[in-house]
């Protein structure tokens, strides 16, 4: 009882506007701008609608209790997600046939159960403790530098309402830079209002929705689709997922526990992979619009952005029907450039970091321009060789001849 209360005064101290808008772009950004995928690949395995529904609520709860909880009781911005490339790999094993839900259940629990030995076990964090700091910031600045780009490319498609949302946020800056953010997502809805670009389709889904009934498939623990699915999904997870997870968390300063937090989204991947919780590991992306300077400028408040996107993901999975049709109803130009306005200063930073000390500074680049190429090999994504190429410069600009 105590520490309840304790929770919660914390909560009423430390809770602003600005982290609460954090919160739910964060969301909003990691919904609609993943969702296809994940339905894809749940489709090819041939799911019904019930099991559809069944996916996003294990997905919407998976991610809402492992970034809530810790959050709680860290009091420190922890942010799960789920396993966007983990999805694209499920899509391509089961388009390749011979995979059903029950066997891809199976591999979905020991691709959980290798997450969950790397974190608790340390040896995932020993390694990233190798990683020096600038080649992470420059990883981070990579992938979010992504999302910077994509914005300027809905310039072409949706001109008056990107360039409306950059022109309130040059103003919010200047004028109330705490709520520059808030300011640019009022905007865009405004804005998208006014043209009609709000889906009225979607949004009367998201008003007559209830609530999402868990699906449970009895897992089949196939050989060849461990080889086929669980090993790349547990690799894919860890090096494109986890890996720039780590980034964001290292680059904002934060002290996150990573083993503990690691091993907690492999547990969570275990117990709801039944019900469609195929992957869940650390967010890069949107932890960085939650760790940043918009969700506060002072970095102890910043606990309360995740605990939002917690609640939030969670009622995802209880009202997963409902909540989806409400955020796919924001046109995708709207997400592509709050994303982009919220990661600009974590951009920045990242660059900033990963740029400053000479010794690193060519290595860091090699990583930055690397990841940003969005090159995938062998299914794995540029985060991971991003590292490998940036580790390689910075190996033979510090190796010395003997003699």
């Amino acid at each position: 009882m105590a520490l309840k209360l304790a929770v919660l005064s914390d909560l009423r101290r430390d809770a602003s506007r600005s982290a609460l808008v954090a919160g739910f772009v964060a969301v909003l950004v990691g919904f609609t701008s993943s969702v296809a995928i994940v339905f894809q690949a749940a489709t090819a395995l041939g799911a019904t609608p019930p099991q559809l529904a069944s996916w996003m609520w294990a997905l919407g709860l998976g991610m809402g209790l492992t970034s809530l909880l810790p959050s709680l009781w860290l009091r420190l911005p922890v942010l799960t997600a789920w396993s966007t490339p983990g999805a694209a790999v499920v899509a391509t094993a089961a388009a390749a046939g011979g995979i059903g839900m029950a066997e891809a259940v199976g591999a979905f629990i020991a691709c959980g159960a290798l997450i969950a030995l790397s974190g608790y076990s340390g040896l995932f964090e020993r390694l990233m403790n190798r990683i020096p700091l600038p080649l992470a910031q420059a990883l981070l600045a990579g992938v979010l530098a992504r999302f910077a780009l994509d914005a300027v490319g809905a310039v072409r498609t949706a001109p008056a309402l990107v360039l409306a949302m950059f022109a309130a946020y040059l103003l919010g800056r200047r004028a109330w830079p705490r709520y520059a953010v808030p300011g640019v997502l009022l905007a865009g809805v405004a804005v998208a209002l006014l043209q009609g670009r709000l889906d009225a389709a979607a949004l009367g889904q998201a008003f007559s929705g209830g609530w999402t009934a868990p699906v449970g498939v009895m897992p089949v623990f196939d050989l060849g689709v461990m080889v086929s699915l669980a090993l790349p999904l547990f690799v894919v997870t860890m090096a494109s997922q986890n890996l720039p997870g780590v980034a964001a968390i290292r680059a904002s300063g934060h002290a996150v526990p990573i083993s503990p937090v690691v091993g907690l989204t492999g547990v969570a991947t275990v117990v709801l992979a039944p019900f469609g919780g195929y992957a869940l590991n650390l967010a890069a992306i949107t932890a960085a619009i939650c760790m940043g300077r918009e969700a506060h400028e002072d970095a102890s408040r910043r606990w309360v952005a995740t605990v939002t996107a917690g609640v939030l993901y969670c009622a995802i999975g209880l009202f997963g029907a409902a909540v989806a049709a409400l955020l796919v109803a924001f046109p995708r130009e709207l997400v592509a450039a709050i994303a982009a306005l919220a990661l600009l200063g974590t951009i920045g930073a990242a660059l900033a970091g990963a740029l400053a000390a000479e010794p690193h500074r060519e290595a860091a680049l090699v990583t930055f321009i690397v990841t940003l190429s969005g090159l995938t090999v062998a299914g794995v994504g540029s985060a991971f060789w991003g590292v490998v190429a940036g580790a390689v410069a910075l190996g033979v600009q510090q190796w010395r001849r003997r003699g």
